[in-house]
């Protein structure tokens, strides 16, 4: 079976594929340019996205059989830790001219399509902050995060930006590295990212069904995803 996932799935998915029955080659990158990939022809069974949106653009197409959400997510801040007042929020970090601001590339990598709606829902201020704010990672053009690397902490320690907007399922991981600090968003202004597979094959309904499954559900909340829409968080 073969499977192209979202890289944020990427450090999750052995631990998902070790409890799956059957053996999977799976290829990772932004789910936009996935997308791109099964609309040209490529071949897979199942496509596990990070937005609903591409799985539905392929059904819509005739290219997958069914979409099936099978996880969430949301977003978060990542700040150089010396750059940060005491005290200071998350809105007004955002606001200052002083700190550059690094987001993913929307339309190729959905993490880039929710920072726009955060911006959105932010008003007046999210559009000061969508002028500074710079797609750096996840594009056709975009340099590659390094290996063993998350976005957020290679786009700051190598000095490209101060602030990355990014996946709130990194942040555990992101607290323990050092000179980093990381802000949570409020549910007010906060995307609801849902990550949805879309079937390809007869065979990749197998795997679909698995995501959704009590075990896998279980694996997914442990590394910082939340149940998908309709669904109920295991234990």
């Amino acid at each position: 079976m073969r499977a192209l996932a979202a890289g944020s799935l990427r450090t999750v998915w052995p631990r998902l594929m070790a409890h799956f029955p059957e053996p999977v080659e799976t290829r990772f990158g932004p789910a936009g340019l996935l997308r791109e990939r099964i609309s040209a022809g490529e071949p897979c069974d199942l496509f596990a996205s990070a937005s609903l949106d591409h799985p539905q653009t392929l059904l819509t197409a005739g290219k997958a059989r069914r979409v099936l959400p099978f996880a969430s997510n949301s977003l978060c801040l990542t700040v150089r830790s010396d750059r940060v007042r005491e005290g200071e929020a998350w809105h007004a970090l955002l606001d200052r001219d002083d700190l550059r601001i690094a987001t993913s590339t929307p339309v190729a990598d959905p993490s880039g399509d929710y920072a726009q709606l955060l911006f959105d829902r932010m008003g007046d201020a999210g559009e000061r902050v969508r002028r500074r704010a710079r797609a750096l990672v996840g594009g056709h053009d975009s340099a590659p995060v390094p290996q063993g690397k998350m976005a957020a902490e290679w786009i700051i320690h190598s000095g490209q930006a101060e602030i990355f907007i990014g996946y709130a399922s990194y942040a555990p991981a992101l607290r323990q590295r050092e000179g980093l600090t990381v802000l949570t968003l409020p549910e007010s202004v906060n995307p609801q990212a849902v990550y949805a597979s879309a079937v390809i094959t007869r065979q990749g309904q197998r795997l679909a069904d698995f995501l959704r499954s009590d075990t896998s559900q279980a694996i997914l909340r442990e590394a910082g995803f939340g149940a998908y829409p309709g669904g109920e968080p295991p234990g």
